[in-house]
């Protein structure tokens, strides 16, 4: 089983695909990552020799990924909302950041639909 930065990596699965369980390492990065060592794309993770496994974590080891990426990006967005940037207001608010319409759409971020009904007080039954 391959273990690299971190992460133990699927046996049966090719090494392309595999790598993307890496966070921070997604198709696009492992495709050129793997064109750039020189192997090939298609070989499963368990008929790695371990030169390859080598090759791969010296490789991932200059990327930013896993821990140290998730921390950056929490550092970031602290940032924004440290010097009160609009940016960081939604994030605050846990509303879409990059423009998205908010009316409609936007579940994820908001929660499950609440709708406020009459208004009325319904009066209790004895």
């Amino acid at each position: 089983m391959a273990r690299i930065a971190g992460i133990n990596l699927p046996r049966g699965k090719r090494i392309e695909v595999a790598l993307t369980y890496i966070y921070g390492i997604g198709r696009q990065v492992s495709h050129e990552l793997l064109v750039n060592l020189k192997i090939d794309l298609d070989t499963k993770v368990e008929d790695l020799s371990n030169t390859d496994e080598q090759k791969i974590r010296d490789a991932v080891s200059k990327l930013v990924v896993e821990g140290d990426l998730r921390r950056q990006t929490t550092n970031d967005i602290k940032r924004l909302q440290e010097i009160g940037t609009y940016r960081g207001f939604r994030h605050r608010r846990r509303l879409p950041v990059r423009g998205q319409r908010t009316k409609t759409n936007a579940r994820t971020k908001r929660g499950k639909k609440m709708t406020m009904g009459s208004g009325k007080i319904k009066a209790l039954k004895k």
